[in-house]
């Protein structure tokens, strides 16, 4: 039995945090559980969001066998619901169970400074005690800064190693909660193609909104991928574009559907380019325009260009009035 079924998923709302764009120093009003301020816990709404998709989830064909979560808090407490809720119909001690995997945590673009990491395992399984404290991450995100092809590189390894784990302990079915962009990253992984242009939207990432892929075949046909041997060496080549896909290939089969949360679509979220944090001189030239920052919130469904061929609104602009204004993202709106 091989893998049939990925289920991905983003964080629910969550609380803000600042970042001091001069010396990449980040700050909150409400402390994190975690002690990381670029760590923040869900919202009261994204608890509210959490248990609704957990009574969505628990309920799919076929069902949850295993669960991967970034290892960021805002990421595991979105997914604990599920987890309990599936606690109630099976007997495998797996499936109760979270695995941490850094390659789905967070994306901070580029930047001068140090990039935010999560919080040690340690931490985590004193506060979330269903953690899988024996298994261990395939693969870390660069302190340094990743550009958005480094980000595809690291989610592509990352559900190779996550994917081939599946296929060796017979599971058809996983779940992953992650966060806006590396969703996207992972859903253009899974079916192997890219947007002609990278600010594209393709994959609709709002919150706790559940997009379903199903295999295209059985077979993983990059078993012989080597092992990532570290933080200061290159992240192994996944041939993914062309239509390949990691794993052999999957199609998206459901697409952001938010019909079970009571709010609906939610804080989309879609590339503006190669993201970097501006310098404080363009900064106070942009004079409140909140130019060059980490991409750009968005309120309903966007046109897919992977679903449809009309022109998906130019980066910069909203997709829709009705839901919060369109701003552009700090890394605080991830």
């Amino acid at each position: 039995m091989s893998l049939e079924c990925i289920y991905l998923t983003r964080h629910g709302f969550r609380s803000n945090w600042v970042v001091d764009h001069k010396t990449g120093e980040y700050s909150t009003s409400i402390p994190s559980p975690t002690g990381i301020a670029s760590d923040p816990a869900l919202a009261g709404h994204g608890v509210e969001q959490s248990h609704q998709l957990a009574v969505h989830l628990s309920a799919l064909d076929p069902p949850i066998q295993r669960i991967y979560s970034s290892p960021f808090y805002r990421c595991i407490q979105t997914i604990l619901p599920t987890v309990k809720a599936l606690s109630v119909t099976t007997d495998d001690p797996e499936t109760k169970k979270i695995r941490a995997e850094n390659g789905l945590g967070e994306w901070y673009g580029l930047a001068r400074f140090d990039h935010p990491s999560p919080a040690d395992l340690s931490l985590l399984k004193k506060l979330f005690p269903c953690l899988d404290e024996e298994y261990k991450a395939v693969i870390r995100p660069s302190v340094n800064g990743e550009s958005i092809n480094d980000l595809h590189n690291r989610v592509a390894y990352a559900l190779h190693r996550i994917i081939e784990q599946a296929d060796k302990e017979g599971v058809k079915a996983i779940a992953l909660c992650t966060h806006g962009a590396p969703l996207i990253a992972i859903g253009r992984a899974l079916v192997g193609r890219m947007p002609e242009d990278i600010s594209e939207q393709d994959f609709n990432p709002f919150t706790c909104g559940l997009t379903t892929f199903v295999r295209k075949t059985k077979e993983n046909k990059d078993l012989s991928v080597k092992q990532w041997e570290g933080p200061e060496t290159e992240i192994p080549e996944i041939k993914w574009r062309e239509g390949r896909g990691v794993g052999g290939g999957w199609v998206m089969t459901v697409d952001g559907d938010c019909s079970f949360l009571a709010d609906g679509e939610e804080r989309g979220w879609r590339f503006s380019g190669d993201e970097s944090f501006i310098s404080s001189k363009d900064k106070e030239a942009a004079e409140g325009q909140d130019a060059g920052e980490l991409g750009v919130v968005v309120g309903s469904r966007p046109t897919s260009p992977i679903l449809s061929k009309k022109t998906p609104d130019a980066p910069g602009t909203p997709f829709s009035e009705k839901k919060s204004p369109l701003s552009s993202l700090n890394p605080s709106k991830l």
